[in-house]
């Protein structure tokens, strides 16, 4: 029986195992690939020292055990030899049937990684630190927005989480939570008072300019709609005998593409209904529609209520300057200026009124066509403690209320006193 082979401090070495003359310790194997590879250490296991001078990296023992474990398992080694980007690639080729905005989105993250240095990172390299070093970089040395990396990171690691259900990787190194990583920039889409929705609509009415775009702001505010959905409204969409909006589809633009897309989620298709203020606007909408020679056709629909100076149907981003300017010129004229208001923050402030007036949150949840309703009831979660207060008091108002009405019915306080609190039996 040959005798086995030993390190400098009189150890058994494994099979595969051996120590180079210079004191290294070095692992032979065969890949699933069927290639002969190597790995190195100046240590045999955790407990040993480092020389000086020498370069620290996972002891030998460690490495054969992930080595093992890989092998056992199917991994792939290398990562099959994938970057960063060729794995985007893939992922992104197999996401067929995506809306148009999702597949822009998709060619915006290629771009990016092929100019990135870690574009052409082997996947097998990645760490999670290497992942939330990048991440961070986006953010302080390229300036990207919070938003616009949690958009990036939404393609990057699916495309990670198909590798390794490829077996091409073990782990998915972007499996952390962003924030505890970068600083959270984005601003908050906060819905605005009762008094500044007033203010705005109120200036917008009287000015000269912005008094044209009078109807539709008031009922994006009125109605909750997206701005997709109210730009991609036609007549046909309109029951005014009936004073019911019918959305099942949406208005988009990316680049320079126009075109009609599904609603955001399913449940976006819905009915809602008119209230009286919300009729009126559409009526004059109707009213002031130009005649046009020829309408606009985009994918099958036609007859879209507002036009852009060039006769075709406005879009979001014309919606989105409108009010941007207007908010500009109304704080350039008064002292008490206006928060930033948007055609999503007319949408937020829609659904928290509606909250604060204690609608049924699945009743609201229809009507802003979220398709999940815990997006509905987190409105309810914003409420602060100026809406406590307020809520309390009208409670408070409805008792005194009642016990008015009961002393004018003859009643005795202590009566009244047991209908409020009930008996101690």
């Amino acid at each position: 029986m040959s005798e086995k082979r030993r390190d400098s401090k009189n150890r058994i070495l494994r099979t595969g195992e051996s120590q180079e003359a210079d004191g290294r310790y070095k692992f032979r194997y065969i890949d699933a690939n069927g290639k002969r590879k190597s790995v190195y250490s100046w240590r045999l296991v955790a407990t040993d020292s480092i020389p000086a001078g020498k370069r620290d990296n996972a002891p030998l023992r460690d490495q054969e055990k992930a080595i093992n474990r890989d092998l056992d398992d199917d991994i792939i080694p290398d990562g099959g030899g994938m970057t960063v980007l060729h794995l985007v690639k893939k992922y992104t080729a197999t996401k067929t049937g995506v809306k148009h905005t999702t597949r822009a989105g998709y060619g915006t993250v290629i771009k990016l990684l092929e100019r990135d240095p870690f574009g052409s990172k082997r996947i097998d390299k990645v760490r999670l630190s290497d992942a939330k070093e990048w991440l961070i970089r986006l953010q302080q040395e390229d300036k990207k927005s919070y938003s616009t990396i949690h958009t990036i990171r939404g393609v990057v690691r699916p495309a990670f989480q198909m590798a390794v259900d490829d077996d091409l990787l073990r782990k998915n190194p972007f499996e952390f939570q962003m924030t505890t990583v970068l600083v959270n920039d984005s601003m908050t889409r906060e819905a605005i008072t009762r008094k500044q929705e007033r203010t705005f609509l109120d200036f917008i009415k009287n000015d000269s300019h912005y008094c044209r775009y009078y109807d539709g702001m008031y009922i994006l505010f009125k109605t909750g709609m997206r701005i997709s959905e109210f730009t991609g409204l036609t007549v046909s969409d309109l029951d005014m005998e009936n004073r019911t909006i019918n959305i099942d589809h949406q208005l988009q633009k990316t680049g320079t593409l126009v075109y009609i897309d599904t609603t955001k989620t399913y449940a976006g298709t819905r009915v809602i209904p008119m209230q009286d203020d919300v009729y009126e606007c559409f009526e004059r909408i109707l009213a002031k529609r130009p005649k046009l020679k020829v309408e606009p056709m985009i994918d099958g629909h036609s007859g879209f209520l507002c036009f852009d100076k060039d006769g075709k149907p406005m879009v979001a981003m014309h919606w989105e300057k409108y009010f941007q300017h207007a908010v500009e010129k109304y704080n350039s004229i008064y002292r008490v200026q206006l928060p930033r208001i948007t055609p999503h923050v007319c949408r937020h402030t829609y659904c928290s009124n509606m909250a604060k007036s204690g609608m049924n949150p699945k009743v609201l949840q229809y009507l802003m066509g979220h398709s999940d309703i815990s997006v509905t009831l987190n409105t309810y979660t914003h409420l602060k403690l100026d809406d406590a207060k307020e809520e309390m008091e009208k409670l408070a108002q409805k008792q005194e209320a009642a016990e008015s009405e009961l002393r004018q019915l003859g009643m005795k306080e202590n009566e009244i006193t047991v209908l409020k609190f009930g008996t101690n039996g």
